[in-house]
């Protein structure tokens, strides 16, 4: 008990910064739960740490016991779990994204929470790439996997520049945005694949993407004297289930 370095805990630590994510090609994940997911997914996990609180009987060649006091000083989370997994960053090729699916593409998203919470909504709505612009939150960022709660190990995300690629795209899919101005969603033409491209929680989608979006879609208000917008993750919540829904009716 209680066998882990000085050295250990600045490494562990300095992955909450993402220039040490990037270096090291790792990032860290926490809980039972979500531990349990990447343990039994492609990821590689290459190193997990636990308390003698931990109950999940795992195979794995590298586990080290530690205090509960050890396990707070490397968390990430106000209260320590019980189990802290260090797991290697995934190369996803932004050549291998399909074009016969309902994709996502982010817009400068700039909130881990949301980011994690729009990673989880593809895992439910089945749409199993996200593109994100080269602006938006990392994945892979203690905040965002946090969100995620293991539906990370089922969606691809790939970080790239997001005007290059939606230009390219257009050529073979629709892409669809959500503006103030856009057609009622729940009685515009939708199709099965596509990109539907969220925006950034200020700003909305940024002109220059914009002007590739080919159908503006907007999500109506019921009410007079509305909120003002949705939360890009709520939005996102919205879209995908209307995608899906004319799919299944």
């Amino acid at each position: 008990m209680g066998n882990i370095s000085k050295q250990e805990k600045k490494r562990i630590n300095s992955l909450a910064v993402k220039k040490y994510r990037d270096k090291e090609r790792l990032f860290v994940v926490e809980g039972e739960k979500s531990v349990s997911e990447f343990l039994a997914s492609s990821f590689k996990v290459r190193k997990i740490y636990c308390t003698c609180e931990y109950g999940f009987p795992v195979q794995h060649p590298d586990i080290t016991q530690i205090t509960s006091s050890e396990m707070q000083q490397i968390s990430n989370l106000k209260t320590a779990s019980t189990v802290l997994a260090l797991v290697e960053t995934p190369s996803v090729e932004i050549d291998a994204l399909p074009n016969n699916e309902l994709l996502l593409a982010l817009d400068d998203i700039q909130d881990p929470g949301n980011l994690g919470t729009i990673i989880r909504l593809a895992d439910w709505f089945g749409i199993n790439y996200i593109v994100c612009s080269l602006f938006t939150a990392d994945a892979y960022g203690p905040k965002t996997v946090q969100a995620t709660m293991g539906s990370l190990t089922r969606i691809k995300v790939v970080y790239t520049d997001l005007y290059a690629f939606l230009k390219s795209a257009n050529e073979k899919n629709l892409i669809y945005g959500t503006f103030l101005e856009g057609e009622n969603i729940y009685t515009a033409e939708l199709s099965g694949n596509g990109i539907a491209v969220m925006g950034n929680e200020g700003k909305g989608i940024s002109p220059e993407i914009a002007g590739l979006v080919s159908r503006k879609l907007s999500i109506p208000a019921f009410v007079n004297n509305a909120a003002e917008s949705l939360n890009v993750a709520t939005a996102t919540a919205i879209i995908c289930s209307e995608f899906r829904r004319r799919i299944y009716q």
